[in-house]
């Protein structure tokens, strides 16, 4: 079992890694554009029509990624952007790489934890399922 000092040590690591990114979006004022039918026919064949973080196919409503984020400087060129499905997009939000990797490791822990039935996995998958009610019923209908 790790110790208190142990999990303050992570918990202390996320809020700097959460901190840092914040601080990168605020410093970045560029302007955003919306790409031309042109570019985003580019963008998506450079992926085979598929999401570049989950693979799935994207169908006709996707959204341009930033390779190199718009948060941390990235330009806004057809050359920075790929695929992505919205929900994918939005839920790698702009992490650092070191974020994103801890989020990674994370989620996959409590994955394990929920299909083990351990009683932490258990409160997880209650928790998530409510979660993800909250979330749909806020989505809005077009």
């Amino acid at each position: 079992m790790p110790s208190n000092r142990q999990v303050t040590i992570f918990r202390n690591r996320l809020a700097r890694l959460r901190e840092k990114r914040r601080q990168a979006k605020t410093s970045n004022n560029a302007s955003r554009r919306a790409l031309t039918s042109k570019q985003r026919d580019l963008v998506l064949q450079k992926t085979d029509g598929r999401c570049h973080i989950c693979g799935g196919k994207v169908g006709h409503k996707w959204q341009a990624d930033h390779v190199s984020s718009h948060a941390h400087g990235g330009a806004h060129a057809e050359d920075n952007y790929l695929a992505a499905h919205a929900l994918c997009n939005n839920y790698r939000w702009h992490y650092l790489p070191e974020e994103l990797q801890v989020v990674m490791k994370l989620g996959i822990w409590a994955r394990m934890q929920v299909e083990k039935g351990t009683p932490l996995g258990m409160e997880i998958a209650e928790r998530f399922v409510a979660h993800e009610r909250r979330r749909e019923s806020r989505r809005v209908t077009r």
